[in-house]
């Protein structure tokens, strides 16, 4: 299943990130922000998942507007996992330039 699929995908990228917070000693407070954000994306991811459901079970047919709700809760998880980029650049970046 293609759902499942990109959430073990975003699960492996977290422990990535958290094993190289380990290596760097991140602060705890980078951990945290760390850990927020992974926590972030798996929890939308989740939710994308869920309402496609909900939507495939509604609106079998093809539908524009069941096409906006799964283009939208894509695109919020899209948005996290960018966000989750720029933010793991922002704590990582620093320690393996300097």
């Amino acid at each position: 299943m293609k759902k499942g699929r990109n959430f073990r995908i975003q699960v492996g990228f977290g422990l990535v990130a958290l094993t190289v917070g380990l290596v760097l000693k991140l602060s705890s407070y980078e951990f945290v922000d760390l850990i927020l954000i992974i926590s972030l994306v798996l929890i939308l991811e989740l939710l994308n998942t869920a309402i496609e459901s909900i939507v495939d079970l509604v609106s079998p047919e093809i539908r524009a507007e069941a096409k906006v709700a799964k283009d939208v809760s894509a695109a919020a998880v899209l948005i996290a996992s960018i966000g989750s980029i720029l933010i793991a650049a922002f704590i990582f970046l620093p320690k393996l330039l300097g």
